[in-house]
Order: structure tokens, then sequence, then C-alpha cells
């Protein structure tokens, strides 16, 4: 009796803690899941973050690209018209003072410098200015128009003046100047011919200001265009 009273006094007690340990153990297991799932949510979060600041900054270099491009592809083209601005003065002053040594050494050079002299004045003068934002539009054509006229219509007229006029000195193609009369003697030997360089001066008058307000407005839309984006 002593013994079966043992046993129903333990069976409950058993049966009690069994309960127990069984409801303890889903607990822990639901907070092993909610730790996992937060842990897998803040790493999709990163990732998404991560993905979304790296399209961003391609889109930024993909507008920089463009912008470099066709940055590059209008000042060579700036720089062409300047070129050929040199080839007609070199031409028309060559034919008023009859040269007819050394043609490929000066056109050499006014193809090339007039070249060179609009690019590097055309990105100090006018891309730098754009890209630090300290420019309007009135100014950017101001300046480069005068960088159409000064470097695309008198830098190669006054070269290739100079260049034919010591020419005619050197092989006596024409008559030399009297001492102290030198720029006008070849003024008035010029003064027939000098006229054609009219056609060239109006056209890159015109096309500064065309290229001065393409510029404004190319560097004002990628401008928008990145700010809009961020």
């Amino acid at each position: 009796m002593a013994a079966l009273g043992r046993k129903v006094v333990s069976d409950p007690r058993d049966s009690s803690t069994v309960p127990g340990g069984a409801g303890e153990a889903p607990k822990d297991l639901m907070m092993a899941a909610y730790t996992q799932s937060q842990s897998d949510l803040y790493l999709d979060g990163g990732k998404l973050r991560r993905s979304m600041i790296f399209e961003i900054i391609e889109k930024k270099l993909e507008y920089l690209k463009n912008d470099k491009t066709l940055n590059i592809k209008r000042t060579v083209f700036f720089g062409a018209t300047a070129s050929l601005s040199g080839i007609l003065a070199n031409f028309v002053f060559r034919s008023s003072f009859k040269v007819q040594h050394d043609a490929l050494k000066t056109y050499a050079s006014l193809v090339s410098l007039p070249f060179l002299s609009t690019v590097i004045a055309n990105k100090f003068l006018v891309t730098d200015a754009l890209y630090s934002g300290n420019i309007s539009r009135e100014n950017c054509i101001l300046r480069s128009s005068l960088v159409a006229i000064l470097c695309g219509v008198l830098y190669p007229s006054g070269l290739a003046f100079s260049k034919s006029g010591r020419l005619a000195v050197k092989y006596h193609t024409v008559p030399l100047p009297p001492k102290g009369r030198v720029l006008l003697h070849w003024m008035l030997l010029c003064q027939t011919h000098i006229k054609v360089m009219a056609v060239p001066l109006v056209f890159q008058t015109c096309f500064g200001i065309v290229h001065g307000l393409y510029s404004y407005a190319l560097f004002q839309s990628i401008h928008e265009e990145t700010v809009n984006k961020d």
C-alpha cells in the first residue's frame, strides 16, 4: 500500500513536469526563428542600400562620360573651324605678298596653332567655368564668341600676315618697305585681299554664339538630371 501511495503521488508530479518542458521548447524555437528573420531582413536591407548606391554612382559616371564625349567632339569641331580660318588667311596673305616658298611649313603652322589655341582657350574660359557653376548664359555666350573671334580669326590672320611678310622680304617677291613704315607698306599690299577675311569673321562670330548657347544648355540639362536622380 505504501508503494502504491508513492507511485500515485509521484505520477502527477511526473506528468506535470513533462508539459512544462514541452511548452518551453517551442518558445525557444520561435525566438530563434524571429532572430534569424530579423537578421535576414537586415542583410537584405543592407544589400538593397548598397545596390542603390552603386546604381546612383553608375548613373553619375554615365552622365559624366556622355558629357565628356560630347564636350570633346564639340571642342574638336570648334578648333577645326579655327584651322579652316587659318588656311584661308594663309592663302589670302600669301597671294597678297606673292609668296611661293615654304608652303608646307606655313600651312602646317596655320592649321595646328589656331586649333590648339582655340581648344585651350575654350577649356579654360568656357568649359571650366561651366563646371564650376560660376557663369551665366550671357557670360558663356560672350566668352565663346571672344574665343571664336580672337583664336579663330584675329590670331590666324596676324600669324599669316607676319609669316607671309617675312617670306616676301626674304625672297624679294614684293618691293622692300621703307624704313619705319613696314606695317603700313604691308597693309597697303593686302588691302584688296584682306576683305575676304570678313567671311570667317562673321562665321566665327555666329558659330561662337551658337556654341555658347549649346554648351550652356547641355551643362544645365546634365546638372538637372543629376540633381533629380539624387
